[in-house]
C-alpha cells in the first residue's frame, strides 16, 4: 500500500471517528436507492454483473451499519419497474444474483442471530420463477423475526403502488363492501404491496443524482423524510457516508424541534394575552409533546403574571366599590 493510499485511509478513520461522536442517535426506517452499479462498472472496465455484484457485498456492508446504529428497519430499491426495460443480456445475471442473495441471506446465521426479517415489496408476480420462488423462501425462513426488518423492493414502482390501492379502495366503495366516509390511511396503507412498512424517516441516493425516483411516495414523501444525496456510487458507499446522512436527518430533527418550539411558545403568548388560565393549561399540553425541549415556553411562562395575583385583580375589577361608611351626625336641635 502507498504512501498516500495509507494517509488517506488515516483521514478516513479519523473522520469517522468524528461523525459517530456528532452522531447522537438513528432514524427508525432508512430507505435507500442503490444507484451506479452500472456506471461503477464501465469506469472499471468490468460488465454490469460484475457492478451488482460489488453493489452486493456494499449492501451486506450497510446491514452491519444498520445493526451498529440502531436502525429497525431497512428498505432497499433493488429493482424497479422501470428495470424490465433493460436488454436481456443485462437481466438475466441480475436475476441470478436476486435469487442467490436471497437464497443466501434466508441461510445466513447473522439474519437469525439478529432475527430479521426479510420481506419483498413490489409487484412481485412480474419477476421470473426462480426469483419468486426465493422471495417465499426468505419470506418463510425470516417469517417469524421482528427485532430488524429487511424490506427488498423488487419489480416496484410507486405510482404503480399508489394506483394500485386507490383502485382497490375505489372498487371497494363502488360494490358497497366499504363506506366512502370510512376511507383513511389504513385503508390506503392496507392495499399497498403486500402490506405495510414504517413511514421513512431517511432516504438515501448514491450515484450524484439528486431525486427519488418514485420511491415510496406513500411512506417518505408523506412522512417528509430527510433526504441525503451523495456522489459516490453504490459499490463506493462507505461508513463515512452513511454517518454524514444519519447527520443529515439528526440536523433536519434538530431544526424541526426548535420550529416546533417557537411555534409552540408563540401560542402561548398569543393565549397569554386572551386569558391567562387557557395558556397555562395549553402549555402543560405542549410540554407533554415537545418532550425536553420546552425551554422557550418555560420562559414565556415564567414572565406571566401569577395565577393568585390575577384573580385578586379579576374580583377587584368584577366587585364594585363598597360605599365609604359614614358615621351619623347628631342633630344640633
Amino acid at each position: 500500500m502507498s504512501f498516500r493510499s495509507r494517509a488517506a485511509g488515516a483521514v478516513e478513520s479519523a473522520y469517522e471517528r468524528l461523525l459517530r461522536r456528532e452522531v447522537d442517535g438513528a432514524p427508525t426506517h432508512v430507505a435507500i436507492i442503490q444507484d451506479g452499479n452500472r456506471r461503477y462498472a464501465r469506469s472499471n472496465g468490468d460488465d454490469a454483473s460484475d457492478g451488482h455484484r460489488a453493489g452486493a457485498d456494499t449492501t451486506e456492508r450497510v446491514l452491519d451499519w444498520c445493526s451498529e446504529m440502531g436502525v429497525e428497519e431497512l428498505t432497499l430499491y433493488a429493482f424497479s419497474t422501470e428495470n424490465f426495460e433493460r436488454p436481456p443480456e443485462e437481466l438475466e445475471p441480475l436475476f441470478d444474483l436476486l435469487e442467490s442473495k436471497l437464497l443466501e441471506f434466508a441461510d445466513a446465521d447473522r439474519v437469525h442471530d439478529r432475527e430479521v426479517g426479510i420481506r419483498a415489496i413490489g409487484d412481485v408476480d412480474l419477476l421470473p420463477d426462480r426469483v419468486r420462488e426465493a422471495v417465499t423462501y426468505a419470506e418463510g425462513r425470516t417469517a417469524g423475526y421482528d427485532e430488524f426488518t429487511l424490506n427488498i423492493a423488487l419489480a416496484y414502482g410507486g405510482r404503480n403502488e399508489l394506483l394500485g390501492a386507490v383502485r382497490s379502495v375505489a372498487s371497494d366503495v363502488a360494490d358497497g363492501r366499504l363506506a366512502a366516509d370510512e376511507v383513511g390511511v389504513a385503508e390506503v396503507e392496507s392495499r399497498l404491496h403486500r402490506g405495510t412498512v414504517r413511514d421513512v424517516d431517511l432516504i438515501i441516493r448514491t450515484g450524484g443524482d439528486e431525486r427519488t425516483s418514485n420511491f415510496l411516495p406513500w411512506h417518505a414523501n408523506g412522512n417528509e423524510a430527510a433526504a441525503f444525496f451523495c456522489t459516490p456510487y453504490w459499490p463506493e458507499f462507505s461508513k463515512v457516508d452513511f454517518l454524514r446522512a444519519i447527520r443529515t436527518y439528526e440536523a433536519r430533527e434538530e431544526s424541526w424541534r426548535r420550529a416546533r418550539t417557537k411555534r409552540a411558545a408563540s401560542l402561548v403568548r398569543a393565549l397569554a394575552e386572551v386569558e391567562l388560565a387557557d395558556a397555562r393549561a395549553v402549555a402543560g399540553r405542549l410540554r407533554g409533546t415537545l418532550g425536553s425541549d420546552t425551554g422557550e415556553v418555560e420562559e414565556v411562562l415564567s414572565n406571566l403574571p401569577d395565577g393568585s395575583e390575577r384573580s385578586e385583580g379579576s374580583e377587584r375589577a368584577e366587585r364594585p366599590d363598597r360605599p365609604e361608611r359614614r358615621e351619623p351626625v347628631e342633630s344640633t336641635n
